[in-house]
Formats: C-alpha cells, structure tokens, sequence
C-alpha cells in the first residue's frame, strides 16, 4: 500500500527535502518565540479608528485569523488588503500592518508606500528585505522575525501572532497572553498525535491525508474557523500541489450547495472536509448535518471532519489549523513532491519582476527618505 511511505521516517525525509514537516512539529516552540520578540515590542500610536492587514499569500493569512479571532472582541473594523493599494478610508487614523516574510513582496511593498503617503500608523513584520531597509530609515515601529524559513506559510506563528500582541498594547483587546499559552499547550498536542513518528494507524493526520488523496478537497469552515478552512486551502495548494477550494458557513448553504445538486461523475473527483467544535452554535450544527446529509446522497461519499480540541478561540483555531498543515504535507509525501519549493510562484515573480513595477515602486521610497 502507497500508504506506507507515511511510516517509513527514511523515506519521508527524502521526498521532503527542506523538511517542511519540522515547521510543523515545532510549531510550540515558534508560537512561544513570536510571541516573546513580540511582548518587547514598544509601540506608541494612539487608538486607531481602523485596521488594515496588508500582504499576500501566507503572509496575509494571519489577518484573516486575527480577524475572525477578535470579531466581537473588538470595536475596530479589520480589512485585509490584498492589493497594490490601501482602500480610500486609509489615513493618519488607520493602523497598518504591512505584513511579508521576505520584505521583497512587490505588493507589500506598493502598500507600505501608499501607507506611508496617507500618513497612517504603519507597523511592519518582516524578517529583512527592503520593507524593514525602509521602515528602519523612516523611523517606523518593526518587528524583525527570524530569518532562514524555507517559505512564508511556514513563518505563520511570526506573522500572526505579533499583531494580537500589538493590539493589546495599543489596549484594544486583552487576555491574549492566556490564550497564547493555552494554544502552545494544544499544539503541543497536536505534535504528540501527529508527528512523523506517530504510526498511520493512530495519526489523524497521516489518516486524512490517506484518504483525500486522489481528490480534490473542499473545505468547509464557519465563524472563527473560516480563515482557518482557507488556510487549508492554500496549504493544499503550496504544499500538496493539488487544487482545492474553500466556503464557509451559512453563506454556502446559499449557492455552493446547488453546484453538488446535479455533478454526477465529477463530484466524485471531489472529498470534502468540515471543521467541527463541540461548541458550534446550534444554528450551525444544524446546516452542517443537512449539508453532510445532501451531499453525501447526492454527490461523493468521501466526507470528513476536523474537530477542534482546546477551551479558548485561538487554541481551537490553532490546532485545527496545525492538523491541516501536518495533512498538507503528509499528501505531499504520499504524491512523493517536495512540499518546500513553489516553482510556479517563483516563475512568476521572475516574469513580473522584468515589467519595472518593482524598481519604481523602491525609487519612490528612496525619494521619501532624502526628503
């Protein structure tokens, strides 16, 4: 059975070369260091009226965790902006976070410029490249994260966690450190249960991964655990290297479900994931079990869950999170691809690098230090 290779430790260390599941069993270990460059962090803006995530890709998906994280929290909009622009409310009331791994993002880049020019309170995580080169000689407030992570998706406890942390200094939100130190224990955890040396028979992960290969997975979140279905997704995509989609709850139950109602052959090319929680509002728990129900007539049989385990928001949203991750890389193992390099994306940037845009949007930084 191809199945297997998920218990011959040799074997997966091969085909995954940079060791990208590392990011993920030592996932405790960097939630607790992002959190301490964090906590020294000093900060001096005054309250914002609103609050702009800007980045791409994985150094993105924290604003969307920090959003629905802190949705009836806090009395501040979120928008993430993934853009070469800040929408038009921006200005000196509005916290940004210019977000990118690499500090190279061209789109983060254009947004930290445009931030800069409308005068907003701007606060930049990077682990080097122009944006801190910039941020530094324009005296703005930076957290430099730890260099020599193989990707930025790999970097999420970095780019995420830092701005919970901000915002309770900025007295937006509080208890976050209760709730970090609650997480680190649940991932802890999902390490125990889910490591590669944890065998096929008794790995959630390793289970699902088995079971979804071959497919093309759709996840399935709701509430605080959307972003968390849409970090599967890319997840999939980057390390797996297969498609997959995401939609969340209810607002699925008013067009997503019509596209099972008559695919036939092609639904079956398809498996589906629901994130679940023992908690979920009644409401939910409802349209979830005649979802399940319809689809599972109607279009595939391959159907599963993830079930969080935790008592606060973040732990349950970080060990669904981190089971995903493990899967994403465990289906990458079992496809025998290096989960690491992201080839398209890389000919990409090498393409759109020769249209200039880069160079301008750094010349018109430059200016704006000589002034």
């Amino acid at each position: 059975m191809p199945q297997k290779i998920l218990d011959d430790l040799a074997e997966m260390k091969r085909i995954d070369k940079s060791d990208m599941l590392s990011f993920c069993v030592e996932a405790p270990k960097h939630c607790r260091k992002a959190a301490k460059l964090a906590e020294a962090v000093r900060i001096n803006y005054s309250k914002p009226q609103t609050i702009i995530v800007a980045g791409m890709g994985g150094s993105a998906i924290g604003g969307e965790l920090l959003k629905d994280w802190t949705r009836d929290k806090i009395d501040v909009p979120i928008e993430i902006c993934r853009e070469y622009s800040l929408p038009a409310y921006a200005n000196k009331k509005t916290l940004v976070f210019v977000i990118s791994y690499s500090g190279e993002t061209e789109e983060a880049l254009s947004m930290f410029l445009d931030a800069i020019k409308r005068n907003c309170m701007t606060f930049c995580i990077s682990s080097g490249g122009k944006l801190l080169e910039f941020a530094a000689k324009l005296k703005l407030p930076y957290l430099r994260v730890p260099s020599g992570i193989p990707q930025p998706r790999a970097a999420l406890p970095y780019l995420f966690l830092p701005m919970p942390i901000i915002l309770e200094k900025l007295r937006l939100i509080s208890n976050v450190n209760s709730e970090i130190s609650e997480a680190i224990k649940v991932l802890e955890q999902v390490e125990d249960e889910n490591s590669p040396k944890t065998p096929l028979n008794d790995n959630s992960s390793k289970i699902l991964a088995s079971k979804i290969d071959g497919t093309v997975p759709v996840v399935y979140g709701f509430g605080i655990y959307r972003a968390v279905a849409q970090r599967y997704k890319q997840q999939l995509n980057e390390n797996s290297k297969i498609p997959a989609k995401w939609e969340s709850f209810p607002e699925l139950n008013h067009n997503e479900i019509v596209g099972w109602e008559a695919a036939k052959e092609p639904a079956k090319c398809f498996s589906i994931i629901f994130i679940r929680d023992k908690d979920e509002p009644e409401e939910i728990r409802q349209r979830i079990e005649a979802t399940k129900e319809l689809i599972f007539q109607e279009a595939t049989k391959k159907i599963f869950e993830v079930w969080s385990s935790g008592q606060s928001r973040l732990a349950k949203m970080l060990y669904t999170i981190y089971i995903g991750d493990f899967t994403s890389v465990y289906l990458a193992i079992l496809r025998g691809v290096d989960p690491t390099p992201v080839k398209t994306i890389s000919l990409l940037k090498e393409r759109i690098t020769q249209s200039g845009t880069k160079k301008k949007i750094i010349g018109e930084l430059q200016k704006l230090c000589e002034k």
